[in-house]
């Protein structure tokens, strides 16, 4: 199952465990570790009291009395110190330990914060690498869906050059729709501009029958009197292949199994299940993307699968932008993808 990235209050989020970022006495304290004691009540102190506290990089569950969660697993990060001192060994084993947990007690749902970001001190652009490097090796080994759980927006930081370089990308190339004509989009774009109009590629509409195009009007073209015409049998023939044909097949050409794949694109097995299952299967579209960077799909190629999926890539979308970027750039790490489309408040990939 996938690693999501949400901003929500972690106290009120429905799953199988939350974890708190706790101090070594486990009897609370600020941040969240304050929240989760006061949203939880007196019976989890209680039986905090019981636990003679907690060692840094380890972690101990309660149950989750007051809180929509079975159980709280309480680790104790590192506090920052220069970072020379052992501290990403101890964030990792914070992780690894929680998650041990989370298995051990058949939790099929997880929610971390981002642990020792907050008052302990820990870089938050480093402390979300090790959040991410930590939990998504956990999940190329078992199926749980984690959640990482941001509160508000200044706790969640990626890297400043890459926000800035995507940021200059959106702004070379964003298009305001609302003040360019469709002719500057279709050339700025390539043929899915048109495709988002018509369904039908600029090379498509030229070859096709007037009659079939233009309702019986002749169509006004200047291709020449040798251009073949295509009926709508032949046209439809060329796109016979649905997405779930052409991801499979795409997974054969690349080597893979089906598990390498929807585990490296974010995607939860049951859904890809039903992919493979259904011929007609349409996907969204941040998961048709993420099966793209899955297979480390060239753009063109990646626009050819959302064709088949019915979408296209638009530079009016900064969404759009932000995926070019990756993939002009040659990361296809979904993760790494998601945590900049989170810092631009855009959808994620996968499911």
């Amino acid at each position: 199952m996938p690693l999501q990235i949400i901003r929500n209050d972690i106290t009120k989020l429905t799953c199988d465990a939350i974890v708190n970022a706790a101090n070594p006495t486990l009897l609370g304290g600020g941040g969240v570790d304050g929240a989760i004691h006061k949203a939880a009540g007196s019976g989890l102190l209680t039986e905090c009291r019981k636990l003679g506290g907690c060692e840094v990089g380890q972690a101990k569950i309660t149950g989750g009395y007051k809180l929509p969660c079975r159980y709280v697993i309480h680790t104790v990060g590192p506090k920052w110190n220069g970072g020379q001192n052992g501290e990403r060994e101890l964030l990792e084993s914070c992780y690894r330990e929680s998650l041990r947990l989370a298995l051990a007690h058949g939790c099929r749902s997880v929610a971390f914060p981002l642990i020792a970001s907050g008052v302990y001190g820990y870089p938050k652009e480093q402390a979300l690498k090790v959040a991410v490097d930590c939990i998504t090796g956990f999940l190329i080994e078992h199926d749980m869906l984690v959640y990482l759980v941001v509160f508000d927006k200044s706790s969640f930081q990626i890297g400043e050059k890459l926000f800035t370089d995507i940021a200059a990308f959106i702004d070379d190339r964003y298009v305001d729709t609302h003040s360019i004509s469709r002719r500057t989009q279709r050339d700025a774009w390539g043929e899915s501009a048109v495709l988002g109009a018509t369904g039908v590629s600029e090379t498509d509409q030229a070859a096709i029958s007037p009659n079939v195009l233009h309702g019986g009007a002749r169509a006004q073209t200047t291709r020449s009197a040798q251009t073949p015409t295509l009926s709508l049998e032949d046209l439809l023939k060329r796109e016979d292949e649905s997405f779930s044909q052409a991801l499979l097949r795409k997974i054969d050409e690349k080597g893979m199994t089906d598990s390498a794949c929807y585990k490296k694109a974010n995607v939860d097995r049951k859904l890809f299940s039903k992919i493979r299952s259904d011929v007609h299967y349409h996907p969204s579209k941040t998961t048709a993307i993420a099966f793209a960077i899955a297979l480390e799909l060239s753009l063109d190629e990646t626009k050819d699968l959302l064709r088949k999926a019915g979408f296209a890539l638009s530079r009016s979308s900064k969404f759009d932008i932000i995926i070019e970027y990756f993939i002009a750039n040659g990361n296809y790490n979904v993760f790494e993808i998601n945590e900049a489309l989170f810092a631009f408040d855009q959808a994620l990939l996968g499911v």
